[in-house]
């Protein structure tokens, strides 16, 4: 019998050698089944929770994301996963939500973990550009797993540019909702669509950017995923107000601390005391319990989302939200109190309001105004003067068949306006003397009271009629101070007037290469603005009389205008209408067949917007306060409004603005 074999053994043969050697070859083929293994399957919210990372200069709280921070975030991510059936994906929300960085989670899975061509939609060329720099590449550069997929910038043929992404197995892409070049530059699995209320009414007018946009991912039938966000603007013209109705409507439910009674917040349920808004509570469905604040994280950790109404089409699912979700640190039960209290008295404050904190849309108030009760409201000032509180002058020009009506209009702080002048000058585009006659105009002065003399800032002229014959003018005048104007249905607050883009068709019809500058306003917006200015209330004499003074946008007209141009004032009405589908629409439609005085005040309204005035610091008003008291003419700076001219030596000397001529 041979001897016993030694543990210790450095035999070949030795029982430790062989197990050594076994257990080498399953590390092996452990190794190569790993290999082999595709990577799990994620949602978006666990792909976001492993491997995104917030960049301290894009986000205010950095560091590792994590949808704890925002619960209801969740399933929204999640319903942009492969594995969940939604096709269309709806958000409608109030700001300071999360839903920024959400969408750029999608994004970041998208790269990494489910890789297809994407098309992310901001409303402007320019917007994508800033999102590209400020929110794109932070998260390319902090999250490990996207620097690895998406090469530097700066590498050369990197496939990274500042509008277009190139990761292995597809590509980023990003543009405005203004661009149908970009809307239509390539099929698209993915598409993020953000802030579609903002979006102009017609893409190049090629039609709807959301329509355009959507039509890019028909070809990935079943497999596509649309996300559609914004903040909702006015009902029956919002975009994303329309979507959610059409989806299953869900709302975040949460539990009652006291009751566990499960509820959708409501700001109807915030009670506070008047004037103190840090004694805000949340008071419930069930027990009518307050709820304070300190509750907040956990109703949200066990909260869960449940649909309120029956889909029209059960691809899409639709979520709504608004601030009263905010986690703590971000927007309080009694900011939004506070917020409420400012905006009370103020249309405009609340229409922000209930936009942006409660996530919900607004109800434009169309009625036209009583041009009666406007009648006698008329004040009195000599025509072709300009009353104290007017600080610049611009015009609006309906351009008409057979006459050009002309209304110049004096704007102050605040927007608060004051009907100069009205001019009818008759012969139409057809005839020469006409466009001469126009051109005089533009070197008119007016008196303001004060002493100085003032000229036209900008004068916008209507481009629907004849509209060769206007730009061939506007190229002649200079487009220093003449600004060709387009107007389109539709409302747009965040940007009521866009452009200038480049026209090519002379007054003969010769093509150039760089025509006209052509402004677009969304008429709809400065009509429901002008007609709210004229419903404001107005101070009593005695109120005035002890220093009151009168409310921001408020339009004093004078004596001299007759009942006639007061009725075109107060022509049109704002209507709901709906569609096949049975979707609501607002519509202005016109209860009297002439309109000019509305129009120009349209027009006077967007040239003063094109200056700048909605945009312009106190130290601009106080200049031009300053400018308007010089009672020395035209050689004052309050004079050269509109006007620049050239200094001493031949130097350019700057205009009323403090810049130098060709600015705009």
């Amino acid at each position: 019998m041979s001897a016993p074999i030694s543990r210790n053994s450095s035999s070949p043969e030795s029982p430790s050698d062989e197990v050594t050697r076994f257990d080498g070859a399953e590390d092996l083929l452990r190794a190569w089944g790993r290999g082999l293994t595709p990577d799990p399957w994620l949602t978006v919210s666990e792909w976001s929770d492993a491997h995104r990372w917030l960049s301290s200069r894009a986000s205010a709280e950095p560091g590792r994301y994590r949808t704890g921070r925002t619960p209801y975030m969740r399933a929204i991510m999640d319903a942009l996963s492969p594995s969940h059936p939604a096709q269309r994906v709806v958000f409608m929300k109030a700001a300071q939500v999360g839903a920024t960085e959400a969408g750029n989670n999608w994004i970041g899975f998208v790269v990494h973990h489910a890789p297809g061509p994407m098309l992310a939609v901001q409303p402007t060329v320019e917007l994508a550009k800033r999102n590209s720099r400020q929110r794109i590449d932070p998260l390319i550069e902090e999250s490990p797993a996207l620097r690895d997929r998406v090469r530097p910038a700066r590498a050369r043929d990197s496939g990274n540019t500042q509008l277009s992404k190139d990761f292995p197995g597809g590509v980023l892409v990003l543009t405005g909702a203004n661009s149908a070049v970009g809307l239509r530059s390539m099929p698209a699995r993915y598409v993020f669509l953000d802030e579609v209320d903002a979006y102009p009414a017609s893409a190049d007018e090629e039609g709807d950017p959301v329509g355009l946009a959507e039509a890019r991912s028909l070809t990935f039938a079943h497999r596509r995923k649309v996300f559609l966000v914004s903040t909702p603007t006015i009902r029956g013209v919002s975009r994303i107000e329309r979507e959610y109705e059409a989806s299953d409507q869900r709302r975040f439910f949460v539990p009652c601390p006291h009751c566990a009674a499960m509820q959708w917040l409501r700001f109807e349920r915030l009670r506070w005391d008047r004037g103190k808004p840090e004694t805000t509570a949340y008071h419930c469905d069930a027990c009518e319990k307050p709820i304070a604040e300190h509750h907040k994280p956990a109703m949200l950790a066990a909260g869960e989302w449940r649909a309120t109404a029956e889909p029209r089409d059960a691809r899409t699912v639709g979520f709504h939200l608004s601030a009263l979700y905010s986690p703590p640190g971000w927007k309080s039960w009694a900011d939004i109190a506070r917020d409420k209290e400012v905006a009370a008295g103020s249309d405009e404050a609340e229409r922000v309001f209930r936009n942006t904190v409660l996530g919900e849309t607004w109800i434009e108030t169309g009625d036209a105004p009583d041009w009666q009760r406007i009648a006698e409201r008329r004040e009195d000032w000599p025509a072709g003067t300009v009353p104290a509180g007017g600080l610049f002058l611009t015009a609006g020009a309906d351009v008409q068949k057979d006459r050009i009506e002309v209304d110049v209009w004096a704007w102050g702080r605040g927007l608060e306006s004051w009907l100069v002048d009205h001019v009818v000058i008759e012969g139409g585009p057809a005839h020469p003397e006409s466009w001469d006659s126009l051109t005089d105009l533009l070197g008119r002065i007016w008196r303001h009271a004060g002493g100085a003399d003032l000229g036209l800032a900008r004068l916008a002229i209507d481009t629907g009629y004849e509209a060769a014959a206007v730009y061939g003018w506007a190229r002649s005048a200079g487009f220093t101070q003449v600004a060709p104007v387009k107007g389109l249905e539709g409302f747009n607050r965040s940007s009521p007037v866009s452009g200038p883009t480049f026209v090519d068709a002379t007054a003969g019809g010769k093509r150039l290469r760089r025509g006209a500058r052509l402004w677009t306003v969304a008429t709809s917006t400065f009509k429901a603005e002008t007609y709210r200015f004229l419903r404001l209330g107005w101070p009593t004499m005695e109120e005035l009389g002890d220093g009151a003074a009168f409310a921001p946008g408020t339009v004093h007209l004078p004596g001299w205008v007759d009942t006639e141009w007061l009725r075109q004032l107060t022509a049109e009405q704002l209507v709901t209408v709906r569609n096949r589908r049975g979707f609501a629409k607002l519509e202005w439609q016109k209860l009297r067949e002439r309109n000019e005085a509305l129009d120009c005040r349209i027009y006077a309204r967007a040239a003063a917007w094109i200056a700048g005035a909605d945009r312009w610091s106190e130290a601009t008003w106080a200049d031009l306060e300053a400018q308007v008291g010089v009672p020395t003419g035209t050689d004052a700076p309050a004079g050269m409004i509109g006007r620049p001219a050239s200094g001493a030596h031949g130097k350019r000397r700057s205009d009323w603005l403090g810049r130098q001529e060709g600015w705009f």
